[in-house]
Protein backbone atom coordinates (compact mmCIF):
# COMPACT_ATOMS: atom_id res chain seq x y z
CA UNK A 1 0.00 0.00 0.00
CA UNK A 2 0.98 3.27 -1.15
CA UNK A 3 2.46 5.49 1.84
CA UNK A 4 0.35 8.18 1.21
CA UNK A 5 -2.85 6.26 1.44
CA UNK A 6 -2.05 3.91 4.20
CA UNK A 7 -1.08 7.51 5.96
CA UNK A 8 -4.41 8.76 4.93
CA UNK A 9 -6.43 5.20 6.65
CA UNK A 10 -4.20 5.59 9.79
CA UNK A 11 -5.72 9.19 10.23
CA UNK A 12 -8.97 8.42 9.46
CA UNK A 13 -9.16 5.50 11.72
CA UNK A 14 -7.88 7.72 14.79
CA UNK A 15 -10.85 10.12 13.62
CA UNK A 16 -13.52 7.05 14.27
CA UNK A 17 -11.93 6.01 16.96
CA UNK A 18 -11.90 8.90 18.54
CA UNK A 19 -15.50 9.37 17.92
CA UNK A 20 -16.06 5.86 19.35
CA UNK A 21 -14.12 7.32 22.86
CA UNK A 22 -16.14 9.75 22.89
CA UNK A 23 -19.81 7.56 22.53
CA UNK A 24 -18.15 5.12 25.50
CA UNK A 25 -17.55 8.19 28.00
CA UNK A 26 -21.14 9.62 26.99
CA UNK A 27 -22.51 6.39 28.14
CA UNK A 28 -20.66 6.18 30.91
CA UNK A 29 -21.76 9.10 31.81
CA UNK A 30 -25.59 8.60 31.79
CA UNK A 31 -25.20 5.27 33.46
CA UNK A 32 -23.14 7.07 36.26
CA UNK A 33 -25.68 9.79 36.51
CA UNK A 34 -28.48 7.99 36.64
CA UNK A 35 -26.90 6.05 39.41
CA UNK A 36 -26.38 8.87 41.20
CA UNK A 37 -28.87 11.13 40.08
CA UNK A 38 -29.99 13.00 43.68
CA UNK A 39 -33.36 14.20 41.95
CA UNK A 40 -35.52 10.91 42.35
CA UNK A 41 -34.43 9.15 38.83
CA UNK A 42 -32.08 6.81 40.81
CA UNK A 43 -35.06 5.48 42.45
CA UNK A 44 -37.42 4.96 39.57
CA UNK A 45 -34.59 2.52 38.01
CA UNK A 46 -34.17 1.00 41.84
CA UNK A 47 -37.93 -0.06 41.97
CA UNK A 48 -37.68 -1.83 38.49
CA UNK A 49 -34.89 -4.87 37.42
CA UNK A 50 -35.35 -4.44 34.02
CA UNK A 51 -34.30 -0.65 34.00
CA UNK A 52 -31.62 -1.29 36.92
CA UNK A 53 -30.23 -4.11 34.79
CA UNK A 54 -30.32 -1.92 31.60
CA UNK A 55 -28.04 0.67 33.18
CA UNK A 56 -25.57 -1.86 34.08
CA UNK A 57 -25.79 -2.51 30.88
CA UNK A 58 -25.05 0.96 29.38
CA UNK A 59 -22.07 0.95 31.83
CA UNK A 60 -20.34 -2.25 30.80
CA UNK A 61 -21.32 -0.90 26.80
CA UNK A 62 -19.78 1.90 27.32
CA UNK A 63 -16.65 0.85 29.38
CA UNK A 64 -15.80 -1.61 26.54
CA UNK A 65 -16.83 1.10 23.60
CA UNK A 66 -14.63 3.77 25.48
CA UNK A 67 -11.48 0.83 25.82
CA UNK A 68 -11.84 0.11 22.59
CA UNK A 69 -11.65 3.47 21.19
CA UNK A 70 -8.44 3.57 23.04
CA UNK A 71 -7.07 0.80 21.49
CA UNK A 72 -8.01 1.75 18.43
CA UNK A 73 -5.92 5.40 18.60
CA UNK A 74 -3.10 3.83 19.67
CA UNK A 75 -2.86 1.23 17.31
CA UNK A 76 -3.87 3.76 14.51
CA UNK A 77 -1.36 5.84 15.71
CA UNK A 78 1.52 3.35 16.95
CA UNK A 79 0.84 1.05 13.49
CA UNK A 80 0.79 -1.91 15.98
CA UNK A 81 -0.77 -4.96 14.21
CA UNK A 82 -1.69 -6.53 17.45
CA UNK A 83 -3.60 -4.10 18.76
CA UNK A 84 -4.99 -3.44 15.65
CA UNK A 85 -6.63 -6.85 15.54
CA UNK A 86 -7.34 -7.59 18.74
CA UNK A 87 -9.19 -4.25 18.25
CA UNK A 88 -10.61 -5.42 14.58
CA UNK A 89 -12.06 -8.56 16.50
CA UNK A 90 -13.40 -7.20 19.73
CA UNK A 91 -15.65 -4.61 17.82
CA UNK A 92 -16.86 -6.81 15.46
CA UNK A 93 -18.04 -8.95 18.02
CA UNK A 94 -19.27 -5.78 19.41
CA UNK A 95 -20.98 -4.66 16.48
CA UNK A 96 -23.11 -8.00 15.31
CA UNK A 97 -24.37 -8.15 19.44
CA UNK A 98 -25.63 -4.30 19.15
CA UNK A 99 -27.50 -5.08 15.75
CA UNK A 100 -29.09 -7.75 17.01
CA UNK A 101 -30.16 -6.44 20.05
CA UNK A 102 -31.48 -3.25 17.96
CA UNK A 103 -33.55 -5.42 15.47
CA UNK A 104 -35.00 -7.47 18.65
CA UNK A 105 -35.36 -4.24 20.28
CA UNK A 106 -37.63 -3.09 16.92
CA UNK A 107 -39.52 -5.79 16.86
CA UNK A 108 -40.37 -6.27 20.40
CA UNK A 109 -40.30 -3.11 21.96
CA UNK A 110 -43.66 -2.86 22.63
CA UNK A 111 -44.96 -5.88 23.69
CA UNK A 112 -42.36 -7.39 25.52
CA UNK A 113 -42.28 -3.59 28.05
CA UNK A 114 -45.99 -3.10 27.94
CA UNK A 115 -46.60 -6.70 29.22
CA UNK A 116 -43.59 -6.53 31.49
CA UNK A 117 -44.83 -3.49 33.02
CA UNK A 118 -48.21 -4.43 33.18
CA UNK A 119 -47.68 -7.36 34.94
CA UNK A 120 -45.29 -5.75 37.18
CA UNK A 121 -48.06 -2.67 38.02
CA UNK A 122 -50.53 -5.36 39.08
CA UNK A 123 -48.85 -7.63 41.15
CA UNK A 124 -46.76 -4.90 43.31
CA UNK A 125 -48.52 -1.15 43.32
CA UNK A 126 -50.38 -1.16 46.65
CA UNK A 127 -51.82 2.24 46.74
CA UNK A 128 -51.41 6.12 47.15
CA UNK A 129 -50.64 5.91 50.29
CA UNK A 130 -48.06 3.74 50.60
CA UNK A 131 -44.59 4.23 51.45
CA UNK A 132 -43.12 1.74 49.17
CA UNK A 133 -40.93 2.57 46.94
CA UNK A 134 -42.55 0.78 43.81
CA UNK A 135 -45.20 2.15 44.71
CA UNK A 136 -44.39 5.66 45.24
CA UNK A 137 -43.09 5.93 42.03
CA UNK A 138 -45.66 5.13 39.72
CA UNK A 139 -47.63 7.39 41.55
CA UNK A 140 -45.00 10.20 40.22
CA UNK A 141 -45.38 8.83 37.08
CA UNK A 142 -48.96 8.98 37.27
CA UNK A 143 -49.42 12.76 38.42
CA UNK A 144 -46.46 14.01 36.68
CA UNK A 145 -47.50 12.70 33.19
CA UNK A 146 -51.62 12.69 34.07
CA UNK A 147 -51.82 9.00 33.02
CA UNK A 148 -53.63 6.01 34.81
CA UNK A 149 -51.68 2.90 34.41
CA UNK A 150 -50.19 1.04 32.06
CA UNK A 151 -52.87 0.79 29.68
CA UNK A 152 -55.32 2.52 31.30
CA UNK A 153 -57.90 2.54 34.69
CA UNK A 154 -58.68 -0.96 33.79
CA UNK A 155 -55.03 -2.42 34.71
CA UNK A 156 -56.60 -1.82 38.54
CA UNK A 157 -59.06 -4.18 38.09
CA UNK A 158 -59.82 -7.27 40.47
CA UNK A 159 -56.75 -9.37 39.95
CA UNK A 160 -54.07 -6.80 40.98
CA UNK A 161 -52.94 -6.24 44.76
CA UNK A 162 -54.22 -2.40 44.79
CA UNK A 163 -57.83 -3.72 44.34
CA UNK A 164 -57.41 -6.44 46.86
CA UNK A 165 -55.72 -3.88 49.85
CA UNK A 166 -58.40 -1.48 48.88
CA UNK A 167 -61.66 -3.02 47.77
CA UNK A 168 -63.95 -0.10 48.12
CA UNK A 169 -62.05 2.08 45.48
CA UNK A 170 -61.77 1.18 42.11
CA UNK A 171 -58.83 3.65 41.45
CA UNK A 172 -55.36 5.04 42.93
CA UNK A 173 -55.91 9.17 43.77
CA UNK A 174 -52.99 9.44 41.29
CA UNK A 175 -55.17 8.91 39.02
CA UNK A 176 -57.85 11.43 39.32
CA UNK A 177 -58.50 14.48 37.46
CA UNK A 178 -58.58 17.53 39.94
CA UNK A 179 -61.03 20.07 39.21
CA UNK A 180 -62.82 22.67 41.18
CA UNK A 181 -66.21 20.69 40.88
CA UNK A 182 -64.68 17.15 41.64
CA UNK A 183 -63.62 16.03 44.87
CA UNK A 184 -61.35 12.88 45.66
CA UNK A 185 -63.96 10.55 47.15
CA UNK A 186 -66.48 11.19 43.85
CA UNK A 187 -63.23 10.58 41.63
CA UNK A 188 -62.37 7.00 44.19
CA UNK A 189 -65.81 5.95 44.31
CA UNK A 190 -67.53 6.36 41.08
CA UNK A 191 -64.66 6.01 38.33
CA UNK A 192 -65.87 8.71 36.50
CA UNK A 193 -63.29 12.15 36.66
CA UNK A 194 -60.13 10.03 36.54
CA UNK A 195 -57.71 10.18 33.61
CA UNK A 196 -58.11 7.48 30.94
CA UNK A 197 -54.79 7.93 29.11
CA UNK A 198 -52.24 4.95 29.88
CA UNK A 199 -48.92 5.82 31.88
CA UNK A 200 -46.92 4.22 28.57
CA UNK A 201 -48.48 6.06 25.68
CA UNK A 202 -48.01 9.15 27.80
CA UNK A 203 -43.91 8.21 28.28
CA UNK A 204 -43.77 6.93 25.07
CA UNK A 205 -45.46 10.47 23.22
CA UNK A 206 -43.63 12.84 25.76
CA UNK A 207 -40.29 11.25 25.41
CA UNK A 208 -40.86 10.71 21.28
CA UNK A 209 -38.59 13.08 19.95
CA UNK A 210 -35.38 11.56 22.09
CA UNK A 211 -36.26 7.93 20.92
CA UNK A 212 -36.03 8.65 17.42
CA UNK A 213 -32.61 10.60 18.41
CA UNK A 214 -31.93 7.32 20.37
CA UNK A 215 -32.32 5.73 17.53
CA UNK A 216 -30.64 7.99 14.97
CA UNK A 217 -27.91 7.80 17.47
CA UNK A 218 -27.10 4.00 17.35
CA UNK A 219 -27.24 4.28 13.30
CA UNK A 220 -24.54 6.88 13.32
CA UNK A 221 -22.70 4.38 16.35
CA UNK A 222 -22.68 1.23 13.94
CA UNK A 223 -21.87 2.94 10.76
CA UNK A 224 -18.81 4.21 12.69
CA UNK A 225 -18.20 1.31 13.90
CA UNK A 226 -18.19 -0.43 10.38
CA UNK A 227 -16.13 1.71 9.43
CA UNK A 228 -13.77 1.71 11.85
CA UNK A 229 -13.26 -2.01 11.32
CA UNK A 230 -12.74 -1.20 7.48
CA UNK A 231 -10.13 1.11 8.39
CA UNK A 232 -8.48 -1.44 10.61
CA UNK A 233 -8.28 -4.05 8.59
CA UNK A 234 -7.33 -2.27 5.33
CA UNK A 235 -4.43 -0.47 7.54
CA UNK A 236 -3.74 -3.84 9.29
CA UNK A 237 -2.80 -5.65 5.43
CA UNK A 238 -0.72 -2.27 4.74
CA UNK A 239 1.51 -1.91 7.25
CA UNK A 240 5.06 -3.88 6.60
Amino acid sequence: MEGDCLSCIKYLMFIFNFFIFLGGAFLLGVGIWVLVDPTGFREIVAANPLLFTGVYVILAMGGMLFLLGFLGCCGAIRENKCLLLFFFLLILIIFLAELAAAILAFIFREHLTRSYFTKELKTYYQGSNSSDVFTATWNTIMTSFECCGVNGAEDFDQYSLFRHLNPSTVVPEACCRRNLLTNKEECLKDNMPIRNKGCYSAVVDYFETYIYMAGALAIVVLTIELFAMVFAMCLFRGIQ
